[in-house]
């Protein structure tokens, strides 16, 4: 199974295991990462599942639908590493991704 590295809020790094076909968001939750509220289910209704990707995997993730950038923006954390993880298919092509939860906001 690809890997994973969640960054918490309090710096606290853990890797996680996680099957394909998840999105980023349900694998960071499916492992216990309470912060990661993900309100709207991964419906791309909302930003509560806001990260931010390390810089070394941006070209392997989709593009950016123009919802989920208008989601971010009403975010205060986002930056160019923001990204809504209900909208990143977890593949193996992604195994050892990094990604910080975003602060709430």
């Amino acid at each position: 199974m690809p890997q994973l590295t969640v960054v918490t809020r309090t710096g606290e790094e853990r890797t996680v295991s996680a099957p394909e076909g998840l999105s980023v968001m349900e694998a960071i939750r499916d492992n216990g990462f309470d912060e990661l509220l993900a309100l709207c289910g991964g419906c791309c209704s909302c930003a509560t599942c806001h990260v931010h990707v390390d810089p070394a995997f941006l070209a392997l993730l989709p593009p950016m639908s123009s919802d989920e950038d208008d989601l971010l923006d009403s975010s205060r954390d986002r930056n160019e590493t923001s990204r809504l993880s209900c909208q990143v298919p977890f593949t193996a092509a992604l195994d050892g991704l990094k990604v910080r939860i975003a602060e709430e906001d």
